[in-house]
């Protein structure tokens, strides 16, 4: 019996509502210019307190608001219903490969966080427990799902994909498209019950699947009780890996301190003439304080793959031991690999940010052997891209 399962209830764009996940932002004022020019964006139920008319609350104070843009967007037409479907899609743009994916329910039991925990379905990184409490608390508000969690089929991930190509070249006319950000053209077909819909569920949970994109979304899942949650099953041939960095608002000694720390824990320190740049492979990572750029070699340690890893280190030796800084202080910023180098320094530049962190992107192939090892990937150490777009399919989940 597969674990991936049609969704029971969805609800279906009919144009306009799609978004980028609620957790794919350096800044909140970003959200709210987001809403404001668009009142029918998902983001206005995902971060109702981001929502030009709701400022001023608190993410618990402003859940009656996004239940009521829910049923607002349900009634005016900006969503139609479905019953028993799985929602095929396609990711495309000029001079890209398309990326394929699956949108279904998968069974929250069979999340697994380590090798003595049986299941298919492997979360692979620390999470911040503040968002989790505010996902379950928006999931028991709403009573329905609206940003999947993306989820990696590595056992039959070539056969999927291939599956998924086929379906959507003979689906016909999509039910529904969006444009993200970066132009991409996100495309959905409904799926209903048959014999295409059954081999499709199959393949998507025919072998250990891994949270790409959404930990605290499938932690929430365990934590309010869902029995399952809404997930996209995507195909490694369909994803690659992004640069995951940090801005530090405040730092918690002088610039020249910090360096002085970092070489007497053994890191090579080298300015960098010329732009601060992400690297363009691992074991040193850029610095960018106000004064200069710094290109940084950090020591090693003994011990595993997953020890030595760049974010790890960073975590550690940086953050931690010469900062003093738990990596959920609310001085740093996580950001993904939309935002260019040079974005972050021009935060630097600029006085909003003290130190940015640049690091080369996590290879797939240590991603792999992280998760297979049932260990636990640093806090936002993957940035996968393209990312699933929140409110193209809504599930119901009570």
């Amino acid at each position: 019996m597969t674990v991936v399962h049609p969704i029971a209830r969805a609800w279906i764009t009919t144009g306009g509502t799609g978004a980028q996940n609620y957790d794919e932002f350096a800044d909140d004022a970003e959200i709210t210019a987001i809403i404001e020019a668009n009142p029918h964006s998902a983001l206005g139920i995902e971060m109702p307190h981001r929502a030009p008319e709701s400022l001023g609350k608190s993410f618990l104070d402003a859940l009656p608001d996004a239940v009521s843009r829910l049923a607002e967007a349900k009634a005016d037409g900006s969503y139609t219903p479905a019953e028993r479907v799985v929602v095929l899609y396609r990711i495309s743009a000029p001079g890209e490969e398309s990326a394929y994916g699956l949108f279904a329910m998968v069974d929250t039991d069979q999340i697994s966080t380590s090798a003595d925990e049986p299941g298919l379905v492997i979360r692979n990184e620390d999470v911040f427990i503040a968002k989790v409490r505010e996902r379950v608390a928006l999931a028991e508000a709403l009573g329905h799902l609206l940003s999947p969690v993306l989820l990696l089929q590595t056992g039959r991930g070539d056969e999927l994909h291939a599956a998924l190509s086929a379906a959507t070249e003979t689906a016909g006319v999509p039910a529904a498209t969006d444009t993200d950000q970066a132009g991409r053209t996100h495309a959905i077909w409904l799926l209903g019950p048959g014999p295409e819909q059954d081999a499709l569920a199959a393949l998507a949970g025919g072998g250990e699947l891994v949270v790409a994109d959404g930990n605290h979304r499938s932690l929430a899942a365990q934590t309010g009780g869902l029995p399952r949650f809404l997930a996209v099953v995507t195909t490694p041939a369909s994803v690659a890996i992004q640069p995951y960095n940090r801005l530090v608002s405040e730092l918690t000694s002088t610039p020249a301190e910090l360096l002085d720390r970092l070489r007497a824990a053994g890191a090579t320190v080298t300015p960098i003439t010329g732009p601060v740049e992400v690297p363009a492979a691992g074991g040193t990572i850029h610095l960018r304080l106000p004064d200069q750029g710094y290109a940084v070699t950090l020591p090693h340690v003994g011990g595993s793959r997953l020890e030595n890893l760049d974010h790890a280190l960073v975590e550690r030796l940086i953050l931690r031991d010469a900062l003093g800084l738990d990596p959920g202080d609310k001085r740093i910023t996580y950001v993904g690999g939309d935002y260019p180098a040079s974005w972050l320094t021009a935060e630097v530049a600029a006085g909003r940010a003290e130190l940015a962190i640049l690091i080369a992107p996590v290879t797939v192939d240590d991603f792999v052997a992280v998760n297979l090892a049932r260990e636990k990937m640093p806090r936002k150490s993957t940035w996968f891209t393209p990312k699933a777009r929140g409110g193209l399919v809504v599930a119901e989940s009570h």
